[in-house]
């Protein structure tokens, strides 16, 4: 039966780039073995499967798996499901609830982290994915393992060519440069079949994470990312203490119908 799919880009950078979403609102009748199906025919970094209730469940599927917890699908879903639903204050996925909320011309999504989930990383990783020497290397569990590579620079990052073959156990690769509060930031992931994703906001949820198990309780960032496959894209990462809020435009793209 046709099926339609919302188009957005989510974390657009002056309403251009962010990453592409597909949206399917009816999931009716699709069992998991089908959102996969969907969500590799379509490709995106990630397809997500709004199913209705009191709190609207979220499911979250990569060209290769499904995800208990990802940024951006969760900021495109708070932008079409406060659109029609105004009084709505939270979403559901597979890590539990998160709140959501429109303010400051952006689409916020407010997450509860846990700092003892980030530790030092002493695996040698950045240096077996071919990274040159680090700032600082740590790992988070979000729950999937991210790991978190500090460089000196911007140009480090946008140089970075890591070797995708050899993550091992790891989920996720975040290579990040930070001057004051920008970041420059690139996040690789081919266990979930992206390569490299456009946007990402479980690795800035990831970051504050971070952060605080650092020492820093609050910040406020602006975190670039994209640029180097052709997706300019712009995070606004806020956190306090144990709770971290990711936020950004959003940008309607049309619809694609489907034949399943």
């Amino acid at each position: 039966m046709p099926r339609s799919c919302v188009v957005l880009r989510v974390f657009t950078r002056d309403q251009r780039g962010g990453n592409p979403l597909g949206v399917i609102a009816d999931p009716s009748d699709l069992d998991t073995a089908s959102m996969q199906r969907i969500a590799t025919y379509l490709g995106y970094s990630e397809t997500i499967f709004i199913e209705g209730g009191d709190v609207p469940y979220i499911r979250i599927f990569t060209p290769a798996m499904e995800l208990p917890f990802a940024g951006h699908p969760l900021v495109g879903a708070a932008s079409v499901m406060l659109k029609s639903r105004p009084d709505l204050d939270r979403l559901r996925c597979g890590i539990g609830d998160v709140w959501i909320r429109a303010a400051e011309g952006n689409w916020w999504v407010d997450v509860e982290m846990t700092p003892d989930n980030a530790t030092v990383d002493e695996s040698g990783f950045a240096a077996r994915v071919g990274l040159p020497e680090p700032l600082s290397t740590w790992r988070v569990a979000m729950p999937l393992d991210y790991r978190m590579v500090e460089l000196t620079s911007v140009s480090d990052v946008s140089d970075v060519s890591p070797n995708l073959d050899v993550f091992g156990e790891a989920f996720g690769l975040t290579v990040y440069a930070r001057t004051g509060d920008s970041i420059r930031m690139r996040f690789f992931t081919p266990k979930a079949g992206v390569p490299e994703d456009p946007a990402t906001g479980s690795a800035a949820v990831a970051l504050a994470t971070m952060y605080v198990a650092r020492g820093e309780a609050a910040g406020d960032v602006q975190i670039d990312q994209g640029e180097e496959i052709g997706h300019p894209s712009r995070i606004n990462l806020r956190w306090q203490h144990t709770l971290a809020s990711i936020g950004g435009s959003v940008v309607a793209d049309g619809i694609r119908e489907l034949e399943l």
